[in-house]
């Protein structure tokens, strides 16, 4: 059994086959989810987990070179995206529409129990050499 990191086994196998640029999204429970993209539904209640929740264990995890967030955030979810903001130095924002579209070039999207608006945001892979 794991020690440490991530124990969820499916977002563990993701992350180790990820190489550079690759994404993963993590999404509220709203976002529409692409056929073919693999989900991985932590959902377990409203609220739980949260974003933040998930977003700290990946960011322990991961090597993130950048990450791409719906302009939206930046009107309807302020307090979220000033987070956001202290956390990642690089950042791109581009359309919900824009976000959706994105989504299907995933690795992964992972459905949390988050239920505020706009809390979904693309981890793009750095290295870590």
């Amino acid at each position: 059994m794991k020690k440490n990191g991530i124990l969820n086994s499916e977002i563990s196998k993701v992350l180790s086959e990820m190489g550079h640029t690759d994404t993963i999204v993590i999404a509220d429970c709203g976002l529409p989810i692409p056929e073919d993209v693999k989900r991985i539904d932590l959902a377990l209640k409203q609220g739980s987990p949260s974003f933040l929740e998930v977003l700290e264990a990946l960011e322990a995890d991961m090597e993130i070179e950048k990450v791409t967030l719906a302009e939206e955030i930046q009107d309807f979810n302020s307090e979220l995206e000033d987070v956001l903001k202290n956390k990642f130095t690089e950042k791109e924002y581009v359309s919900h529409e824009g976000f959706k579209k994105l989504t299907r070039k995933a690795k992964a999207v992972i459905r949390t129990g988050e239920a505020t608006p706009y809390a979904n945001i693309i981890l793009h892979s750095g290295v870590i050499f």
